[in-house]
């Protein structure tokens, strides 16, 4: 029988054609090596506890995502880290402040892949020292007290930080992927679904139903093996509302309409806003606009804006990767600065304790 395609010669194949591999350790390994005592295992649980009574109601806290877009540099996230354990504890009674630490970043073409795969910044790609750096430096956030949230965006890599951290994001363009609604169903933290870039809640609202239910999925054990996957389903996920191409999504009439959608979809109503992205016009000194309209929402009694979610970093802006980087400002996404963010949640805090001693009995 004539074929009018033929097979490729096993004589032209030659190394330019295959991919290279390199072994990285496994997750077990990494955590033998830089394990959690007894006392931040009990802080990670606590945590996770605290993030889950804010999106059942149980706690009346505003539970806030906010640091740099990405960790690129520990001296800075460190400093960073510091300062937003100081002001954590300071508004502890109607915020929980959770750090944003993350490490893997999308990329709509070619670039920068984050600190877990390019840890100098060079494209050396030094991933298994890139996994490394991310655990010690997320350990050291841990040790000063603080909540730790990242995206979650290859599935292989998640296994080297799940038992630090107390929140996880699907992002935007992941939120339709089978794969990550499977690795949500067996995560043990909640999880946001962040909105379509459409702007459409669609795609997140299937990816939580998925999620909420057990699956059975190829993956990777702890020891890096190919295994069988059994999940037993998150109950405890959530949207996180970005805006799209067609502009913001959390306005009154935005935020009522999806409200509407998830009543009916029997999807509990439980929003976080990310004040940044396509509902702050990626204009980063526009994030306090949109976090106040929000307040203002939940303050006049819409309690199903849980939290918020900014891009801060010690200073505000963004540089281009280059071989002579400033201090403290984000090398991917614009940043609110430390001073504007300070400011932002303190004013924050005294709205709400108004509110709370306005509505004391007398």
């Amino acid at each position: 029988m004539n074929s009018s395609v033929s097979a490729l010669p096993l004589s032209t194949l030659s190394p330019a054609n295959e991919a290279l591999s390199l072994r990285l350790p496994s997750s077990l390994q990494l955590k033998q090596q830089l394990p959690l005592n007894n006392a931040l295992t009990q802080q990670v649980a606590a945590h996770r506890h605290a993030v889950r009574s804010i999106l059942n109601g149980e706690d009346s806290r505003l539970l806030v995502i906010v640091g740099p877009c990405s960790l690129h540099d520990p001296k800075s996230a460190l400093e960073y880290a510091g300062n937003l354990a100081r002001l954590a504890a300071e508004v502890s009674d109607e915020m929980l402040l959770v750090m944003r630490a993350y490490v893997e970043k999308p990329r709509t073409t070619i670039g920068w892949k984050g600190l877990a795969y390019d840890p100098q910044l060079d494209g050396s790609d030094d991933m298994a020292g890139g996994l490394t750096l991310s655990r010690e430096l997320m350990r050291e956030m841990l040790r000063l007290g603080l909540p730790i949230a990242t995206e979650l965006l290859q599935p292989m890599a998640a296994g080297y930080f799940d038992d630090l951290l107390s929140w996880v994001a699907i992002g935007a363009r992941t939120t339709e992927s089978q794969i990550h609604r499977e690795m949500a169903s067996g995560l043990s933290m909640p999880v946001g679904f962040k909105n379509g870039t459409d702007g459409g809640v669609t795609v997140a609202s299937d990816a939580m139903r998925s999620a909420a239910h057990p699956h059975r999925h190829f993956g990777v054990d702890s020891q890096g093996h190919p295994a069988i996957i059994q999940t037993p389903g998150n109950p405890d996920t959530h949207l996180v509302l970005r805006g799209g191409h067609h502009g913001p999504n959390y306005d009154r009439d935005s935020v009522s309409r999806i409200n509407h959608d998830l009543s009916r979809l029997k999807i509990p109503a439980r929003i976080m806003v990310d004040c940044s992205h396509a509902n702050s016009g990626k204009d980063p000194l526009r994030q306090p606009a949109v976090f106040n309209d929000v307040l203002e929402q939940r303050l006049q009694g819409d309690r199903s804006l849980i939290g918020m979610m900014i891009e801060s970093h010690l200073f505000e802006g963004c540089q281009a990767l280059g071989s002579s980087l400033q201090y403290g400002v984000s090398i991917t996404d614009g940043c609110l600065g430390w001073t504007g963010t300070e400011h932002l949640l303190r004013q924050a805090a005294d709205r709400l304790r108004t509110q709370h001693h306005a509505r004391q009995p007398a």
